[in-house]
């Protein structure tokens, strides 16, 4: 072994898609941070603002809803949800809309932000591409979806954003 580059590599591409581990691992979060409501209920004053992309393949919207949020939508998890249901790759809740109960599925692929303002904590994603999270299922030999990285929001909301785009190379 050597210290140097193979020579077919150009220096300094990241072969390990550390962009889209982190991503993973960043999603994560907020797939266990739904499973222990889902065990335990919502502790003290916690409670989530969740931004997705509604036409996102594998999102599942009443007619209704798509109409109303044709490209995206925050829902609140805090007093009034029921059913919450977490998966590998998404998660599903019954809201209520204008005193209508409405089931929404969504793949975490397709989340935009997740927000707790109680403490304040929060994460930005850009939802992955239908294509990317194909590569990603073939990259990993078909085990689950992929994440797309995370990216620096235009405008921060108070509280601790997580993103990786601060500390990328220009």
């Amino acid at each position: 072994m050597t210290d140097e580059p193979p020579k077919d590599e150009p220096m300094g591409r990241d072969l390990m898609r550390y962009d889209l581990l982190t991503q993973d691992a960043m999603r994560g979060v907020v797939r266990e941070t739904l499973s222990r409501i889902v065990r335990d209920g919502l502790p003290g004053s916690h409670h989530f603002f969740i931004a997705f992309q509604t036409g996102y393949p594998g999102v599942e919207l009443s007619d209704a809803l798509r109409a109303r949020y044709p490209d995206e939508m925050t829902i609140v998890l805090q007093h009034q949800f029921w059913d919450l249901k977490v998966a590998q790759d998404r998660f599903s809740v019954s809201l209520s809309f204008n005193g209508i109960i409405e089931r929404l599925g969504v793949p975490f692929a397709a989340i935009k932000s997740f927000f707790d303002p109680s403490v304040p904590f929060g994460l930005q994603f850009h939802p992955s591409l239908p294509e990317e999270v194909e590569d990603r299922a073939v990259q990993s030999g078909g085990q689950g979806p992929a994440r797309a990285p995370a990216a620096m929001p235009a405008e921060r909301q108070a509280g601790d954003v997580v993103s990786l785009d601060a500390f990328r190379k220009k």
